[in-house]
């Protein structure tokens, strides 16, 4: 579990944010709380890491999940949060190919969560955290859901070939 630096005081780790010349921002002071809330609460398929400890609006998350299609691949996601962040969604991009309906071959991710402004309700608002992200059900990749309602045993081949050429 990342060992999350005080972003409000002086720690014992040696890192200073001095009050006076540098005010924590919004985002910041909601991440602290939300990033260990996510770590808690982090299903054992997923492992976040922080490239930087210090910069917890910036980090990656490894799912590797033990059933279904995608059993037996590594995907990494990275998130990078607005300084906007709560009023506007997290950007997140999936950095392993992979052959899915709701995320392109270039990685763009579709989902009614990540959009500020939605139709049906669904899109992001205030009230959401980190946490809600952990879940994709949005069509994207149109090839990919028509590959589905197809055939879904070749789908589960092309999705396996995918895992072994770029998941492991």
């Amino acid at each position: 579990m990342l060992k999350l630096p005080s972003k409000l005081k002086r720690d014992d780790g040696g890192r200073h944010i001095p009050e006076t010349s540098h005010r924590v921002s919004v985002r910041d002071r909601l991440l602290t709380k939300e990033v260990a809330d996510l770590e808690a609460n982090l299903p054992t398929t997923c492992k976040a890491s922080f490239p930087d400890e210090d910069k917890l609006h910036h980090f990656q998350l490894a799912v590797s999940p033990d059933e279904g299609y995608y059993q037996s691949g590594r995907f990494e996601f990275e998130i990078d949060v607005p300084e906007a962040y709560n009023m506007v969604p997290p950007k997140v991009r999936c950095l392993t190919r992979i052959w899915h309906p709701n995320i392109t071959e270039g990685g763009d991710i579709c989902l009614s969560l990540l959009r500020e402004l939605s139709i049906d309700g669904t899109g992001w608002a205030p009230t959401r955290t980190l946490k809600d992200l952990l879940n994709f059900d949005d069509p994207l990749n149109i090839d990919a859901a028509e590959h589905h309602l197809r055939d879904k045993e070749d789908f589960r081949n092309k999705v396996q070939d995918y895992i072994r050429s770029y998941a492991r």
